[in-house]
């Protein structure tokens, strides 16, 4: 790779790190039986507590078709609920149930387990760096996306 000029070499380690997080993102999804979908409906749920389904289809990057379809099979297993805004009665938000809230954290705990291991085969003096790069290329990515 080192032949490679710089966006070369960018998209090359792009696609082997998508090629990566596709296999946790599925690996992780199936242990707690559900799909990739779901498991990423659930966590930005309970990470923000409540949120509509135009929010969610934004932050996911997916139609909203499709997150409504995952969003009614979560409500029919009792992981999500409906419930109008109270501040307008015609806005619906999306709240995780007890047992939703028991999946989220489980969900949550298996990901921080993961990515401490992950973070720990770093060497202490890059891990930073690390960070701040995926965050610069994220952001770039996104500005890209949307603009």
């Amino acid at each position: 790779m080192k032949n490679l000029d710089t966006s070369q070499r960018l998209r090359e380690t792009t696609r082997l790190l998508i090629r990566n997080l596709g296999f946790l993102d599925r690996s992780e999804a199936v242990c707690c039986g559900i799909t990739l979908t779901q498991c990423h409906t659930i966590v930005e749920t309970g990470r923000r507590k409540q949120i509509s389904v135009n929010e969610l289809s934004e932050l996911l990057n997916l139609d909203k078709s499709t997150v409504s379809r995952t969003v009614e099979q979560l409500v029919n297993n009792d992981i999500l609920v409906r419930q109008p805004d109270l501040s307008d009665r015609r806005y619906v938000v999306l709240q995780l149930t007890q047992k939703g809230e028991v999946l989220f954290g489980t969900i949550e705990q298996r990901m921080a387990v993961y990515f401490t291991e992950i973070i720990e085969e770093i060497p202490k003096e890059k891990r930073e760096q690390v960070i701040e790069s995926l965050q610069l290329f994220s952001e770039a990515i996104h500005k890209k996306r949307c603009c």
